[in-house]
């Protein structure tokens, strides 16, 4: 009697055990693992800031990177035909989700992916840039935020710091739409401000000192929009303008951070985590084609007041005083 109770109570532990151990398969494969890619145009702070922000958005909206998605990063180092390379990939791989970063490795990915979801951000115009039909409904499998900066505003805070100011550089590609729109901008608006406009136009990093050069014996000061050859070579931007005592103002945050004197500007940081809570939304169900594209929720006026003690440019009190942040 006793052995039998003993076999029969070895079996039932058999078949608890073995109840557990199928339920908690069933729980971990329908847990969905999501694989997500994200190509990035090229490296600069402003760049990276956008997709730390993206993967902390998601975070945020509880998809971790190595629990329930797989992120695979990559960077096409500034060439167009790389951008149309990693897009190309990611649609082979099936990611399930795919972040560009920046216009022309958004152009990239919306050209060659047709049927999986595509989420921008650091993108200036994507309407202008043939991204999305329109900023409320985007039309096709393309949404996110776009990177769109108060560029008249920016020109206004120049000629705070600089009163006479009557001669401004712009430095630009002219191969990037988002940078052509801005400087277009740019023009407009000083023309209204009776400003002479400058420009200095690369095709690739190697140029922008001889395009730096080219400026600083003309013009009060140098503006910088949100152009990715020209941010990546910021450093060698501020060398020379710098060594002829020229203020450098910027379009973003992490510009001033590194050296330029000042902006009203976006944190692309914060823009990449609002496209990150996008994502989560499209992930969920939500129709890219209908979901429409965000901009920046908050301007903010960063200073670099070390950057404008070197070349000796007072800083309007006012400023100063009203500074969200100051380096």
């Amino acid at each position: 009697m006793k052995k039998s109770l003993v076999k029969n109570g070895k079996i039932l532990s058999v078949i608890i055990v073995t109840i557990f151990l199928i339920a908690s398969s069933a729980v971990i494969t329908s847990a969905q693992e999501y694989n997500i890619g994200i190509s990035q145009f090229v490296e600069h702070p402003s760049l990276d800031k956008a997709g730390e922000g993206f993967i902390d958005g998601l975070a945020e909206s509880g998809y971790i990177d190595g629990e329930n998605i797989d992120i695979d990063t990559q960077n096409a180092q500034a060439d167009f035909s790389t951008a149309q390379t990693i897009a190309q990939r990611f649609k082979q791989n099936n990611s399930d989700l795919i972040l560009a970063i920046a216009t022309p490795s958004a152009q990239a990915a919306a050209n060659v992916i047709k049927d999986i979801p595509v989420l921008i951000t650091a993108v200036t115009d994507p309407v202008e840039a043939g991204i999305v039909d329109s900023m409320e409904k985007p039309g096709r499998n393309v949404t996110g935020t776009t990177d769109m900066n108060p560029v008249g505003r920016q020109l206004e805070l120049i000629r705070e710091f600089i009163p006479d100011l009557n001669d401004i550089g712009i430095l630009y590609n002219p191969g990037e739409v988002n940078s052509v729109v801005q400087v277009d901008i740019a023009k407009e608006k000083a023309e209204e401000m009776e400003i002479n406009i400058h420009e200095g136009t690369v095709s690739n990093s190697s140029e922008v000192s001889l395009a730096v050069s080219s400026l600083v014996d003309k013009v009060d000061a140098i503006y910088v929009p949100t152009d990715n050859i020209i941010v990546s070579a910021l450093p060698t931007v501020l060398q020379n303008a710098n060594a002829k005592k020229i203020p450098v103002f910027a379009s973003e945050n992490n510009s001033v951070e590194q050296g330029a004197i000042a902006t009203v500007g976006i944190d692309y940081y914060e823009l990449g985590r609002q496209t990150g809570i996008m994502a989560a939304r499209i992930l969920e169900g939500a129709d890219p084609a209908e979901t429409a594209v965000e901009s920046s929720k908050e301007l903010k006026l960063y200073i670099n007041k070390t950057a404008a003690d070197n070349i000796n440019l007072k800083i309007p009190a006012d400023l100063l005083e009203n500074a969200d942040q100051i380096f």
